[in-house]
């Protein structure tokens, strides 16, 4: 017996440790930034937002009239350079684009974490408006839906609508469905709770996910859909995974996607 309880009493220690360690490095298993300069970044007609000194992001304007601006928020890996293909997407619409680039990726210093990212992606809403003025059109890709749930919800008055692609509806759902093993609603620092911050939004809403995404299970983005109140869309990027769901979308989808979220341009 004194034999089974210390065995018990080992794996009972080893367990926590772990849980332990997985709490204290959940940062390494959320985040993924590339670091690069600004001259890195800023190519290709994408340039320094708001400037160079102070950089938030990437800016890419149209070449004709101007519908409304659009802030993206990436995903969890690379940094707002390698997302260009929004702007060229969103550009050919009329849309004015931001790239928005998070604390501790690309050039910026600053740290992880779910306060650090929404705080400053609140700022980069607010600085947008003030800049240019309505409609504002928020997009979250990923993990960026999570960031651009709350920082919209925080922002809700100056936000005209919020297009969440790939999106869950809380982070812990995820972290079960990847770690079903472990105690994850004890462990999170970070919760990301869109379901929560987009609860009385009010703001027309399109979830889009991606048929058959192994890392954000489309489940967990219709779960946020449902959860949401009119007006809303849900859209299914057929045959999609979590990252190639940019090349199963052309600029039809494009154009439908917009024309719910925003007014037309006069």
């Amino acid at each position: 017996m004194k034999r089974i309880i210390r065995v018990l009493l080992l794996l009972t220690i080893s367990g926590l440790i772990f849980s332990m360690g997985i709490a204290m490095s959940q940062d390494s298993l959320l985040y993924f930034p590339d670091k690069a300069s600004v001259a890195d970044l800023a190519t290709g007609g994408l340039q320094p937002w708001p400037s160079a000194a102070d950089f938030r992001g990437l800016l890419a304007e149209p070449t004709g009239p101007v519908r409304g601006t659009a802030i993206v928020f990436h995903g969890n890996a690379g940094h707002a350079g390698h997302r260009r293909f929004y702007a060229t997407a969103l550009n050919r619409l009329g849309l004015r684009v931001i790239l928005a680039e998070y604390p501790g990726y690309g050039p910026r210093g600053g740290a992880l974490g779910e306060q650090s990212l929404v705080a400053d992606a609140e700022q980069s809403v607010a600085m947008a408006h003030r800049q240019y003025g309505a409609p504002l059109l928020v997009i979250g890709e990923s993990l960026g839906a999570g960031v651009a749930s709350a920082a919209s919800a925080r922002q809700r008055e100056v936000t005209a609508s919020l297009l969440l692609i790939t999106p869950w509806d809380r982070l812990e759902q995820i972290a079960s469905h990847h770690y079903p093993w472990l105690p994850v609603k004890w462990l999170l620092r970070d919760s990301y709770d869109s379901a929560a911050h987009l609860r009385s939004f009010g703001r027309p809403i399109l979830v889009a996910v991606a048929e058959h995404d192994s890392i954000v299970p489309a489940r967990f983005g219709t779960a946020l859909y449902e959860a949401l109140s009119a007006p809303k869309q849900l859209k299914v990027i057929r045959s999609a995974e979590h990252n190639d769901w940019p090349d199963r979308v052309d600029n039809g989808w494009w154009r439908e996607t917009i024309d719910f979220l925003l007014p037309p341009l006069h």
